[in-house]
């Protein structure tokens, strides 16, 4: 939808998509690829949205390169530590044998007993692709699990990276009505940690809104880019 107005490049992050695996994986490093990437495509100033992990990566770039940034969106994450527990997530994820399953239905099935959650299976299982080495046929993850499981410390964490100076970009966040990760106390980090900024709620959307409420989502990201 967004590249009806604007060119849109959608990077995925270290150890997601297409992107290369490191085992290294922190907002400093990860806000410095994004850097890289613009610099490569001479892009010099843009607007950046950036969901939960990606959200953080896009705070962090906006404090150290705010030059680079002429609006900040940021989907249901904060500037905070989290104590989110994701092992109930990757557990299954890593231990799961892809060699032994078929097709991506049986990859599914696998994993319903301990992700019974059928929308975010679904999600996860976007991670999933073919394996395209004749000697090693069947499914891979595209995401790093492991790199992800070694460094969440890092990735929920987040205020030793806080600036000693409130981040002055103009931002907007957008927080899911039916989520956690923004309630009062991350609100007051916000407002603690940015000087220009505004945050609005997505009715009936949980963590991932903008699958949930793409329109809406869409709406709001697009009033707020129109203040410029």
């Amino acid at each position: 939808m967004f590249a009806e107005t604007f060119s849109v490049y959608s990077l995925d992050l270290r150890n997601h998509g297409d992107s290369f695996h490191s085992s290294e994986m922190n907002y400093p490093v990860m806000a410095d690829d994004v850097k890289n990437f613009l610099h490569a495509q001479n892009i010099k100033n843009c607007h950046i949205i950036g969901h939960s992990m990606g959200g953080k990566t896009a705070i962090q770039l906006a404090r150290t390169s705010p030059e680079i940034i002429e609006q900040l969106i940021v989907a249901d994450i904060a500037p905070v530590t989290y104590q989110h527990d994701y092992e109930h997530l990757l557990q299954p994820l890593l231990a799961l044998e892809l060699t032994s399953l078929e097709s991506r239905k049986d990859v599914d099935k696998a994993l319903q007993a301990q992700i019974p959650e059928n929308n975010l299976r679904a999600f996860l299982l976007q991670n999933l692709a073919k394996n395209d080495n004749d000697l090693n046929p069947g499914w891979r993850w595209k995401v790093n699990w492991k790199a992800i499981q070694q460094e969440m410390p890092s990735l929920l964490g987040y205020e030793e990276w806080l600036p000693k100076e409130r981040v002055a970009t103009d931002t907007l966040f957008i927080r899911g009505e039916q989520s956690s990760f923004i309630a009062q106390a991350e609100r007051e980090m916000i407002n603690h940690v940015f000087q220009n900024v505004q945050i609005k709620t997505l009715n009936n959307a949980g963590h991932w809104l903008q699958a949930e409420q793409p329109q809406a989502f869409h709406h709001l990201v697009m009033e707020f880019l129109k203040t410029k």
